[in-house]
């Protein structure tokens, strides 16, 4: 490659990344536009209940009401046409003391992020959610997995994928730092994103080697990062070299709902992706009640805990005792800030 061709790619790698960020923050004013004026949209209104939320996101007829019927007892409406659901329907998964709440939402087509088929209501809904199942036909080929993939990441969800490691804060002076080497992207293309967002002014602390696109979800700052597992139904209908090629990919789940194979396997994985901790409690002088745990997230303190019991406690705190059945048998003085592990024991005391 000459002088004139590197010179010229260089300049195209900076005019990419502007059109990336004027694409994004277009993208960004169409699903939640300036203006609250005009008549309110109808969505999907199911409140967040259980400890967790599990939405149930695929085409139509792939099977995603018959698994909710066979995992909660939920009776939901199932056909052997399409479009059989046509709303939000909630049901309960009970596993190991938690209430998991899964959503069966109406299947998606493809142009769902720019509103067909009631696509922005469904994807409003996943937004909320802790884990997301995408279910798949496994008769049907892997574009369907590409086209359910694009249409979640338009509107701003990132699967399988954690937050960059950027600080970004607006100021009056400021400036950019990195304390790693930039090889996806270089420091003149992200300073003229920040000015694309008319960002002259601002403190960016990059602390790992990050694409244009990552750090654009920075700063659009919308962005959500869930957990994802692929579902594939009707392996009765397949051979067993695909079963077995689907089964070894990562982040994903063979099942037949028809047949009920490996559902139970499919809840457990929900169960290791959610990373919740079950924590119990201890009245003075009794033995703790392990048939009514708190489930948390991975990384809950005690005040968590307490939140999750009444919030009045918070502010009534004194101290608390904590044992770990895994580590230590003996409690100890805990603070509310105390990092809770899986099947702690902890008592609360207030003032």
């Amino acid at each position: 490659m000459g002088i004139v061709e590197k010179v010229t790619y260089i300049h195209s790698e900076y005019h990419l990344g502007l059109l990336k960020a004027k694409l994004a923050r277009y993208r960004a004013q169409l699903l939640e536009p300036a203006s609250k004026s005009g008549p309110a949209g109808v969505g999907f209104d199911v409140q967040k209940s259980g400890d967790a939320r599990v939405a149930l996101i695929g085409f139509p007829s792939v099977g995603k009401s018959t698994l909710l019927s066979k995992c909660t007892h939920t009776a939901s409406e199932t056909a052997a046409y399409e479009f059989t659901t046509l709303t939000a329907i909630p049901g309960v998964i009970e596993y190991q003391g938690a209430r998991i709440q899964l959503l069966d939402l109406p299947g998606i087509v493809e142009g769902a992020s720019q509103g067909r088929g009631r696509g922005r209501q469904v994807v409003a809904t996943a937004k909320t959610a802790d884990l997301i199942l995408i279910m798949l036909d496994a008769t049907k080929s892997e574009e369907q997995r590409r086209l359910l993939e694009i249409e979640l990441d338009a509107v701003g969800i990132r699967l399988n994928k954690r937050k960059p490691d950027v600080v970004f804060k607006r100021r009056t002076t400021g400036g950019l730092n990195t304390t790693v080497k930039l090889t996806k992207t270089d420091e003149k293309t992200i300073r003229t994103i920040l000015a694309g967002y008319k960002l002259h002014n601002c403190d960016v602390m990059i602390r790992e080697d990050i694409t244009t696109d990552e750090f654009i979800d920075v700063l659009i700052g919308t962005r959500k990062y869930i957990p994802c597992l692929y579902v594939y139904n009707k392996i009765d209908a397949i051979s067993l070299e695909l079963v077995d090629k689907l089964a070894r990919t990562e982040n994903t789940v063979v099942i037949s709902c028809e047949m009920d194979l490996n559902l139970d396997y499919l809840i457990e994985r929900i169960w290791e992706s959610l990373e919740l901790v079950k924590v119990y409690t201890k009245k003075r002088g009794a033995r703790p009640d392990l048939s009514d745990p708190v489930c948390l997230r991975k990384g809950a303190t005690i005040e968590d805990v307490c939140l999750g019991i009444h919030k009045s406690l918070v502010s009534n705190f004194r101290n608390g005792l904590g044992r770990s059945s895994k580590f230590s048998p003996h409690a100890q003085k805990v603070s509310l800030n105390h990092q809770l592990q899986d099947e702690d024991v902890v008592s609360i005391f207030t003032k």
